[in-house]
């Protein structure tokens, strides 16, 4: 306890939450005169350390010294439920500080994991239509989005049952990296085997990648016939 000071602390909450787990108390069943010993004791030594209490922890004392004083009392029925009602009240407020407590902890700790990751702002697939469609022999921005669509529905029963939240999301410029990668290998591909993994952020940020490599002359997109496979071609250097 020494290595603790009064600012380490939320609250007198928290200080009486830590007071009860260092010394391995179930919190359901709280000594009342031990608690309040440790507390006023550990409240002495931050006076002796000349250090501000502030009137939270003193207004937490009283409370403790009190419900002590009904266990010191002569018994009687009346006095043992109070005694247990202002115990009960205590405990109670223990529980829901630990509680928020470890709600904050984790939202802390989502906090930080969403610092890892990194999104694009929707994008106009518009801006597209002119030039997928003029490149790339006749295979316009629709006809792409309906063989994606028609792709989509046929892998529906496909769908993971959980989804896994990842740290960091997949670049389109990863991506792109990748596609490129992948067809120097091959010169081209079918549309579909670009879309090898079938996560919703996966199959999005192939098909803006694959429409940003139409889009500055990487790639052509060719279907010979309607209904045909759509092919991706790397264009050469």
């Amino acid at each position: 306890m020494h290595n603790f000071v009064i600012n380490d602390f939320e609250g007198p909450l928290d200080l009486l939450l830590h007071l009860i787990k260092t010394s391995k108390m179930d919190i359901y069943d709280i000594s009342i005169e031990e608690i309040t010993k440790q507390y006023l004791d550990f409240i002495n030594q931050m006076k002796d350390m000349n250090l501000d209490i502030a009137s939270e922890y003193l207004v937490m004392a009283s409370e403790l010294i009190e419900i002590k004083s009904k266990l010191l009392l002569p018994n009687n029925e009346e006095m043992e439920d109070e005694y247990e009602e202002a115990r009960r009240d205590l405990i109670d407020k223990v529980l829901n500080f630990e509680k928020y407590k470890n709600m904050a902890n984790t939202f802390k700790e989502l906090e930080e994991e969403r610092k890892d990751i990194f999104t694009r702002e929707p994008v106009n697939l518009s801006n597209y239509i002119d030039e997928t469609a003029t490149n790339n022999q006749d295979v316009s921005l629709e006809d792409l989005l309906n063989a994606l669509n028609d792709f989509l529905k046929r892998k529906e029963d496909e769908k993971p049952r959980e989804t896994k939240i990842t740290k960091k999301e997949l670049s389109i410029e990863q991506r792109t990296y990748d596609i490129r990668k992948y067809l120097k290998n091959k010169k081209s591909a079918n549309f579909f085997e670009l879309f090898e993994i079938k996560t919703k952020p996966y199959v999005v940020v192939t098909f803006l990648s694959i429409l940003e490599m139409a889009k500055y002359g990487e790639i052509t997109i060719r279907q010979d016939n309607n209904f045909n496979n759509i092919i991706i071609d790397l264009k050469e250097r």
